[in-house]
């Protein structure tokens, strides 16, 4: 029967895995359509991998169980890291859309961004839900974090499937980036969160 430990780390390498790949795919399907919205995409997957590197950081060092003055220390570390990362991302998603909306870029259809928002709408919830129960069951609030940046992650996934198929069916080219800068802002308040709730402790 596997840890929990071992269920943790299982998910974080699969989250880095999994939006390294989601990157990669998005800057090349943006190389071959010239979608700024697929590439902004991609970039977004290589800052949340950040959050899912931390987690490996963590539960690498200590088993989810252990009760020691260390191992509170990592576990707030860890919980702050991925707070910060919350800002990163939310920083480059307002820079990347407040950039579409000033210069009026269209999201460019693609095939391959259209796939990938979609494959993204359905892994991604499943990832959210397994990794925030096992944070709660475990009590771990770096991995409860870490979670909530995955759900933004589909909720990046919905906005460039609705972006891209609103510019395609009614020509709506601002509807990507004003849903992107609505996401944007509750990132970052969820960072907020993260590190007010980190400071508590």
């Amino acid at each position: 029967m596997r840890t929990k430990r071992s269920q943790a780390l299982a998910l974080a390498l699969f989250t880095v895995f999994y939006n390294l790949l989601e990157g990669a795919v998005a800057i090349f399907g943006a190389s071959t359509s010239g979608s700024q919205a697929l590439l902004g995409f991609g970039l977004d997957s290589f800052i949340e991998s950040l959050s899912g590197m931390v987690i490996i950081w963590r539960f690498w060092k200590f088993a989810p169980d252990e009760e020691t003055e260390d191992f509170e220390r990592v576990e707030q570390r860890a919980e702050r890291l991925v707070g910060y990362t919350f800002f990163i991302l939310g920083a480059y998603i307002s820079f990347d859309a407040g950039a579409a909306l000033l210069w009026q870029q269209a999201p460019e259809t693609s095939l391959i961004g259209i796939a990938l928002a979609a494959v993204s709408v359905l892994v991604m919830p499943v990832l959210f839900l397994l990794k925030f129960r096992l944070g709660q069951k475990i009590q771990s609030r770096s991995l409860i974090a870490d979670s909530k940046e995955t759900l933004a992650c589909v909720f990046l996934s919905v906005a460039l499937l609705i972006g891209l198929g609103a510019h395609y069916l009614w020509g709506l080219w601002w509807l990507d980036p004003v849903t992107a800068l609505i996401i944007a802002v509750l990132i970052v308040r969820e960072g907020f969160e993260t590190l007010g709730e980190s400071a508590d402790d």
